[in-house]
C-alpha cells in the first residue's frame, strides 16, 4: 500500500454502533426487562439507529446491557408488539427500526415526560411526581413492616394481592391502584394516604398513555409478592428495597416510553 493511503474505514453499522456506547450500559437486575426497553427506546429517540436501519446483533447487544438473550427477546418481541421495531429472517436480516408515523391533524402528539398538561391551566413536573411516589410508597412500605399488621390487616393485604393476580387485562390498573393504596392505608397515616392518592392519579394518567406488557407485569406481580411478604415478615430494610425497585421498573417504563 502506497504512502499515505488508509485503509478501509469503518462500515456504518460499525460507527453506530460505536455511537450507542454512549446509551448502552449494563442494567440493573432487579428492573432488567424494564430498563433494556427503555434503552433501545432511548436509542432510536436520539437517532442513533435511524428509522429503517438495523439494531446491533441479538449477542452484542444482550452483552452491553448484562441481559440474556432470552429477555433480550422478550424486549425486541415487546418492541415489536408496539410496531417500534420489526425483524427480519435471512442472510441480511435482523431486528430494524420502525418509527411511528408522526400523527394526524387533530390527534394527541406523545408528550415529553419532563412536563404534560393534565388540565386547563395545569402543568405537571413528571419526573417530580415519580420521585414523590417513590418516597412515599417507600415510607409507607416500612411503616406497614415496623409497626407489624393484625391478622385482619394481612387478609385484606392478601386479598388486594390476590385481585392484582386474578385481574383480566383490562382491569389490571385498577386492581395494581387498589393494592398500592391499601398497602398506604394500613400504615396507618391520613395525611400519607391523602398526599400518595393525589400523586397516584397523577401517575395512572401516565400509564394509561403507555401499553399494558405482559412481561412488565408479571415482573410485577413478583415484586408485589415479595413487598407483601416482606411487611408479613416484619422486615422494614427489605420492604423499602422492593417497594423502591418496583418504583424504578414503573420510571423506567415511562421514561422509555414518554421521554
Amino acid at each position: 500500500m502506497s504512502a499515505g493511503k488508509s485503509g478501509p474505514g469503518p462500515s456504518r453499522e460499525q460507527t453506530g454502533t460505536d455511537r450507542l456506547a454512549a446509551v448502552l450500559r449494563p442494567v440493573r437486575a432487579g428492573n432488567g426487562f424494564e430498563e433494556a426497553l427503555e434503552q433501545i427506546l432511548q436509542i432510536v429517540r436520539l437517532g442513533l439507529v435511524a428509522d429503517g436501519e438495523r439494531l446491533p446483533a441479538e449477542r452484542e447487544l444482550a452483552e452491553r446491557l448484562g441481559i440474556s438473550r432470552v429477555m433480550l427477546r422478550e424486549v425486541l418481541k415487546a418492541l415489536a408488539e408496539q410496531d417500534l421495531v420489526v425483524s427480519r429472517r435471512g442472510r441480511y436480516g435482523g431486528t430494524f427500526v420502525r418509527l411511528p408515523q408522526p400523527p394526524e391533524e387533530g390527534v394527541e402528539a406523545p408528550v415529553h415526560l419532563r412536563r404534560k398538561a393534565s388540565g386547563p391551566g395545569e402543568e405537571v413536573d413528571v419526573l417530580d411526581t415519580l420521585r414523590f411516589r417513590e418516597v412515599l410508597e417507600t415510607g409507607a412500605a416500612e411503616l406497614c413492616a415496623s409497626r407489624g399488621l393484625s391478622e385482619a390487616e394481612a387478609a385484606r393485604l392478601r386479598a388486594a394481592l390476590d385481585a392484582t393476580r386474578d385481574a383480566a387485562l383490562p382491569d389490571y390498573r385498577r386492581s395494581d391502584t387498589l393494592f398500592h393504596l391499601t398497602l398506604v392505608e394500613l400504615a396507618e397515616c391520613p395525611s400519607l394516604t391523602a398526599q400518595y392518592a393525589a400523586v397516584r392519579a397523577k401517575v395512572n394518567d401516565l400509564l394509561g398513555r403507555i401499553p399494558l406488557l405482559v412481561r412488565n407485569l408479571e415482573h410485577a406481580q413478583l415484586q408485589h409478592a415479595a413487598l407483601v411478604d416482606a411487611v408479613l415478615a416484619g422486615d422494614p430494610e427489605q420492604a423499602r428495597a422492593v417497594t423502591r425497585e418496583h418504583c424504578a421498573g414503573t420510571a423506567a417504563l415511562l421514561r422509555g416510553f414518554l421521554g
